[in-house]
């Protein structure tokens, strides 16, 4: 079976790799021609764990290509996934010109039956933006040549998305015909056979649960922030409520971790988009526009911290920033809370020395020279006024508390993920700042 994926980002590249490994015929197309270049020469453009070695050995197997034409695998296709960009408008609204850019090109170039699935995450509605795009470009060339849209949302978590993509909770398939649903059967087959549940369903449901999965998650989140500080305020401890909590199995544990906002590509894009969706149609998601609310005010709590202990007096200070990245395992800083709390601290007279295991390059991208960037974590620590915690990478949980003691001017630790045990910063001689527990003073 061969394929196309239009899109070679995050979830392009992913997505046609796996479908590579199962034993389809996969082309990635881009209109990039220095990432097609750089991919077909191996270099790949995104950091995730298990993807690299997997473009390699299907590459090798010749499963897997990379082209800057759609038109010139087109017809040898029965399914073409559209995976590109559909980045947020200012008002919140998702942008569709480049998905609708691909269903005019297919509808420009197509001579023969075929499934356009939009893989990308899109507002309700927008399949059928699709179908009325290609229609329009078939009747302009006067032929009349039978096809499909369909909708396959992804659920990739960066960091786990290899896993997360040959191994998934659930498989969400819209479509409205049998011929459709037979042949995303057969692309879907080992999964099939794997047992992992598909659901089929029409396209406007299949559309809205990508929304609606992201939006509860982020929900979980801002809901356990919102409690941590309270629990600060009345003197809780939030890991304490967060057990007590998750053992419930309505709730469950995952996704009520406090800290210092979500970020990332999906979850605020996502959030946005369908407060956008529901205001168009005159109706209030209150909860998302809370949720909404609560993060932005999350990911200043940290600095908010910081400028208390200093009593509102950051010039000439320097703190070491421990994570670029939203979150581990991956290089991706969109939204990320790292930004925000850099951008607060410069504006207050401070400086900043950054070190990330994979993000540093992209830090470099998006900050420029404004900060200085570390060779390690411990190089961030020299000389400077207080070590800050933002991202839970693996190899900053259990600490040389000798090496920093002798690198910081003060034993002062702000950690906005709740890694650090109080108890055990306090054996230390640390001041220990977290998120939703009691301060441990020196």
């Amino acid at each position: 079976m061969k394929i196309a994926m239009v899109g070679t980002g995050y979830v392009g590249l992913v997505s046609g790799t796996c479908f590579s490994e199962t034993g389809v015929d996969v082309t990635c197309i881009d209109i990039d021609e220095k990432k097609i270049e750089n991919l077909k020469k191996g270099i790949v453009p995104i950091y995730e764990p298990g993807l690299e070695p997997m473009i390699k050995r299907n590459v090798e197997k010749n499963r897997l290509k990379f082209s800057t034409s759609l038109k010139e695998v087109l017809n040898d296709c029965e399914v073409v996934f559209s995976a590109v960009g559909t980045p947020p408008d200012e008002d919140g609204s998702a942008d569709l010109q480049y998905v609708l850019a691909v269903a005019r090109e297919v509808g420009q170039n197509m001579n023969d039956y075929l499934v356009l699935v939009t893989k990308s995450t899109v507002p309700i509605g927008t399949a059928e933006k699709v179908r009325a795009v290609i229609k329009e470009e078939l009747d302009k060339r006067g032929v009349d040549i039978p096809f499909d849209v369909a909708s396959n949302p992804e659920f990739l978590k960066e960091g786990s998305a290899v896993t997360d993509f040959l191994k998934p909770d659930r498989i969400v398939i819209g479509v409205n015909s049998e011929r459709a649903e037979k042949i995303m059967k057969r692309l879907y087959k080992p999964f099939l056979l794997n047992n992992h549940p598909i659901l089929f369903m029409d396209i406007p449901s299949a559309e809205l649960t990508k929304y609606a999965a992201n939006a509860m998650l982020a929900t979980k989140i801002s809901f356990m922030n919102d409690i941590a500080n309270l629990c600060e305020i009345v003197g809780a401890d939030v890991n304490m409520v967060r057990r007590g909590i998750g053992s419930d199995s309505r709730i469950g544990p995952k996704f009520i971790y406090p800290g210092a906002g979500y970020g990332g590509s999906c979850f605020p894009k996502d959030v946005k988009a369908l407060i956008k969706t529901s205001d168009e149609n005159n109706y209030s998601l209150d909860i998302l526009k809370a949720v909404e609310n609560v993060n932005n005010r999350q990911k200043s709590v940290i600095f908010a911290k910081i400028a208390k202990h200093f009593n509102n007096d950051l010039k000439g200070k320097t703190f070491a920033l421990w994570g670029l990245a939203f979150k581990p395992n991956t290089d991706d800083m969109r939204e990320a809370p790292a930004l925000v709390l850099i951008d607060k601290l410069l504006e207050a007279g401070a400086s900043v020395k950054a070190y990330d295991p994979v993000a540093m390059e992209e830090g470099k991208r998006r900050i420029g020279d404004k900060i200085y960037y570390a060779q390690d974590q411990y190089d961030a620590l020299v000389d400077a006024d207080a070590m800050i915690l933002i991202t839970e990478w693996n190899e900053f949980r259990v600490l040389n508390y000798k090496v920093i003691e002798k690198l910081l001017n003060n034993k002062l630790i702000f950690d906005g993920r709740n890694i650090y045990e109080p108890a055990e910063m306090k054996d230390f001689g640390f001041t220990y700042y977290s998120i939703g527990r009691k301060t441990v003073y020196s």
